[in-house]
């Protein structure tokens, strides 16, 4: 017999006193830390428990009895159910504040080391539609909101193209229009969701692994142009057929759309990476530009997401790196080169190391267009590239760069740079917390002298943070 689950508690006037990890606020009652999503630190709310553990519960703000001085009014009819964009509800000031606060308890309280003052975030000059690249999965299984549940309506379509539902893999919210990209593109997504609607295409089944449409995605340069990739499975003739109809559609009544593409997914997953991605309406590419520098984007390169800001990070980094020219460079975790070239005309050399052997041939492409000559890239896991043996062919490096995934450097990949022991080593991280842990295991030989966070993704809890360290006793 299933044991019965214990109510769990409903909590009365409490204050919201500060935020947390992934865009969550907290409270405190008594000994216990709340964890609340769609609130902000101020607030005065009822909160019904969800999950309890003996430290710490995870909550909902079922009532509110007063709203905090600084709360702003979401700017999205979608807030709230996506699961994205979760600080809409905090002015734009106070979002920079405790991403800077974020940076400063993660490198004090995890790095636990002598630190520099930290300076002041960067902001973002846009904070809405700063995106480049956008990702939405069509489901035969739209999400219905507690509203539309109780009001009991007919809804003529169950299909939806959007986002998915947190905590619900197989239910996609429909989305009307996203703020993160320009219009044009919720124009385009809603477009070709009508012709599905009207042309009866199927949706995909994520548990049944049944369905033809099942991802589109939206990459714009800062050049104006503006690609889309529509992925679907295709089993017959009669489906290809139809997936050519949609492409001739979208071309036809799209003319923004500079490069349009597709793909067949005929696998259990979402991820197109290994896929062949087809040409059906202009380039298989697009160009973005910084300074008097052109990157070729692909449909699978990696490029950061905001360009406006992506040039902010790159310039902190460049100053940071302080090169005259003579310096051998060794450009960690690459990607497809774009810090590597960025910085190129400034080194004597540039080595750039990257798992992704695509993006390594994206970064020699990007040296090739630019006419840069002093670049190498190599790709293979950074642990079992990044050698002693490997450092002894190419050369020691002066300057180290390094932009590793949010999991951070491996263990092995710290252990070498401390051997190979550079002048300088620039740091840079989607997540100050793994980055502190890293800096710890750097500060016997190292110390950090600058810190610079930067907003990449406002309306969101992410922030990059950039880190200078000197060698403690340069020789």
């Amino acid at each position: 017999m299933r044991k019965k689950k214990k109510d769990l508690p409903l909590l009365e006037k409490v204050t919201i006193t500060d935020v947390a990890a992934e865009g969550m606020a907290l409270a405190r009652v008594d000994d216990l830390v709340v964890f609340v999503p769609y609130v902000v630190p101020g607030d005065v709310v009822d909160l019904q428990i969800r999950k309890k553990k003996r430290s710490y519960a995870e909550a909902e703000a079922v009532a509110f009895h007063q709203y905090a001085d600084k709360r702003s009014t979401p700017f999205c009819r979608h807030f709230g159910l996506c699961g994205g964009c979760k600080w809409q509800i905090l002015p734009y000031e106070e979002q920079l504040k405790y991403k800077q606060k974020q940076v400063t308890d993660n490198l004090t309280r995890i790095g636990k080391i002598e630190l520099p003052g930290i300076s002041p975030i960067l902001g973002s000059a846009r904070t809405m539609r700063y995106r480049n690249k956008l990702e939405f999965t069509f489901s035969n299984k739209r999400w219905l909101t507690y509203d539309e549940i109780r009001e009991g309506k007919e809804y003529p379509h169950r299909e939806a193209v959007g986002f998915h539902i947190p905590g619900a893999f197989d239910k996609v919210l429909a989305i009307d229009e996203c703020m993160l990209m320009d219009d044009v593109v919720n124009r385009i997504r809603n477009g070709i969701r009508d012709y599905a609607y009207e042309q009866g295409l199927s949706f995909y089944d994520l548990r049944a692994g049944q369905g033809m449409l099942r991802t589109l995605v939206f990459r714009s340069s800062n050049r104006g142009e503006l690609m889309c990739i529509l992925i679907a499975r295709i089993e017959t003739e009669e489906e290809m057929a139809q997936l050519r109809r949609l492409l001739q559609f979208t071309a036809g009544k799209f003319p923004e759309i500079t490069s349009l593409m597709y793909a067949v997914n005929n696998k259990c997953n979402d991820s197109y990476a290994d896929l062949d991605i087809e040409s059906y309406k202009g380039p298989d590419y697009m160009i973005s530009e910084m300074e008097n520098l052109q990157f070729k984007v692909g449909p699978k390169s990696f490029y950061q997401t905001n360009h406006e800001q992506a040039y902010i990070l790159y310039k902190v980094v460049r100053d940071f790196a302080a090169l005259t020219g003579q310096e051998l460079v060794y450009d960690l975790y690459t990607g497809t080169g774009t810090i590597a070239n960025f910085i190129a005309r400034q080194a004597r050399e540039v080595i750039g190391i990257e798992y992704v052997a695509d993006a390594i041939e994206d970064a020699r492409v990007n040296s090739r267009l630019n006419g840069i000559g002093n670049t190498r890239f190599y790709a293979g896991d950074m642990k079992d590239l990044l050698t002693e043996s490997f450092i002894g062919e190419h050369g020691h490096p002066d300057v180290i760069i390094t932009d590793p995934p949010r999991a951070g450097m491996h263990a092995d990949v710290v252990d070498v740079i401390l051997k190979a022991a550079p002048g300088r080593i620039v740091y840079v991280s989607c997540n100050p917390a793994t980055q502190a842990r890293d800096l710890q295991l750097l500060d016997p030989l190292y110390r950090v002298t600058r810190v610079q966070p930067v907003d990449m993704f406002p309306q969101t809890h992410h922030v990059e943070n950039v880190v200078l360290l000197e060698k403690r006793n340069p020789q």
